[in-house]
């Protein structure tokens, strides 16, 4: 399943869960992203409210959920291991 970053925002995609890891690259405005499994991470406050999930959307890079519109404001997927 595939979801829609916040509109209008260009999303950092960090190496973890959490602001402090490296940023990896930053998806352009419009983005779509699927989520392979969800970790707890630094908490943010984004488009979508507040929220400690961070998404991974592909081996070694998280975004944080508070700008990806899961329609939920727990776990859409399960944990990553």
């Amino acid at each position: 399943m595939s979801y829609s970053v916040a509109p209008g925002v260009r999303l950092n995609v960090r190496s973890g869960p959490g602001t402090g890891y490296a940023l990896v690259r930053v998806l352009p405005e419009g983005a779509q992203v699927s989520i392979n499994c969800q970790a707890p991470g630094t908490t943010v406050t984004g488009y979508y409210g507040t929220s400690n999930i961070w998404d991974n959307i592909a081996p070694g890079e998280f975004v944080s959920d508070a700008y990806v519109h899961t329609r939920s404001d727990g776990y859409v997927t399960g944990r990553c291991a």
